[in-house]
């Protein structure tokens, strides 16, 4: 297997089990013990040759840079982000909510990830939380394309677990990933109905950067992690979901309402509607054409906030600077998140898999 970052990846650490009480997502299938390497995807020769839509039966975004992963930048501190308070001079928590931070798509880089929230406070030189009563919500997609989805996975169960013994806490959102991987151990092979005709599952996860070694470390506590996630939630006049998509409103016209169907579709565990509820959040660039505007305010009149925040669409394919003739091809750099649709969104995903920045900030951005 071609690895995109150094293979010396640290040990992921023992993640805690399951709440008490918690519920228990549906059993997992039987995944054939081999899978074939995942396939390396291109950079398209042109950004106007990419599909206004992504197709699951299509490879995704590429993945570009060295397999050191030397070009790799690493979110530092910016002066567009409102600096974090300071904690209060006896050490103790301030009382209330702390300062809320988001973390864009991870895809396995789990150095980059330590090295993001490390810069930002959040944990220690050790991986531990570090923040106090601060708030840290993931985007999703922590799996697929870098090498150690199931170490970012254990880090942010661990990091859930601490921060809310320190007075925070630390939440994750469903990404299309997550149940790309979740359709891939459940159904492997199921023929299921897509709109380019039958595919399946492990399919459409091994031609979307699935990799072998994450499969093999995938545990039952992970499964009903991921199952148990929620893909749309507020934070302080902040709609936070993974996809730039107005799909949401096919499931439910509150924040309750979709959370709560998706987490029945899963508990169900039918191939073709996961394969649908997949597909759909898989859809992307709603925001960022002349009726972008529009399809944000439709998502925020429905579920409250002032502003969407989300990840899926890399910022350089955002702002088209990918494969034109212009940059040919080479990375762009990304130094924040990226605010359009008339500042009604943010972008949070700044293309670690394509040698860019995995953005971690702090909300709300200033003006």
């Amino acid at each position: 297997m071609a690895w995109t970052m150094a293979a010396h990846t640290p040990a992921s650490p023992q993640p805690p089990g399951p709440p008490p009480g918690a519920p228990v997502g549906p059993p997992a299938d039987t995944v054939p013990p081999h899978f074939p390497a995942a396939p390396q995807a291109q950079l398209p020769a042109h950004a106007a040759e990419l599909p206004d839509e992504y197709t699951p039966t299509a490879r995704d975004l590429p993945v570009v840079g060295a397999p050191g992963r030397a070009d790799t930048l690493v979110d530092q501190p910016t002066a567009g982000l409102v600096p974090a308070p300071e904690t209060a001079p006896d050490g103790e928590p301030a009382e209330g909510p702390g300062p809320l931070y988001v973390v864009g798509d991870v895809h396995g880089y789990y150095d980059e990830l330590r090295e993001a929230l490390a810069a930002e406070g959040l944990i220690d030189a050790d991986g531990s939380w570090s923040a106090g009563n601060a708030r840290l919500w993931f985007l999703g997609d922590f799996t697929d394309r870098g090498p150690d989805g199931i170490g970012v996975i254990d880090l942010v169960m661990q990091l859930s677990a601490e921060a809310a013994a320190a007075g925070g806490y630390c939440k994750a959102l469903m990404g299309n990933h997550e149940l790309l991987l979740l359709g891939a151990k459940r159904f492997g092979d199921t023929p299921v109905q897509s709109g380019a005709g039958t595919a399946s599952f492990q399919a459409a996860w091994l031609l979307n950067g699935g990799q072998k070694t994450d499969m093999d470390r995938l545990e039952d506590h992970h499964l009903q992690w991921m199952a148990r996630l929620d893909a749309v939630m507020e934070e302080d006049g902040h709609l936070l979901v993974h996809s730039d998509t107005t799909a949401y409103l096919e499931y439910g016209d509150s924040i309750e309402a979709v959370n709560d169907t998706v987490h029945d579709v899963l508990t169900r565990s039918e191939a073709d509607e996961v394969w649908d509820l997949f597909r759909k959040f898989t859809k992307r660039f709603a925001f960022r054409d002349e009726s972008g505007a529009q399809a944000v305010r439709q998502l925020l009149d429905a579920y409250g906030g002032t502003r969407v925040v989300h990840g899926h669409s890399p910022i350089p394919y955002l702002l088209g600077e990918v494969g034109t003739e212009d940059t040919d091809g080479e990375p762009v750099v990304v130094e924040e998140p990226h605010v359009y649709a008339d500042g009604l969104a943010i972008a949070m995903d700044g293309g670690v898999t394509m040698a860019g920045k995995l953005l971690v900030v702090q909300l709300p951005l200033t003006d």
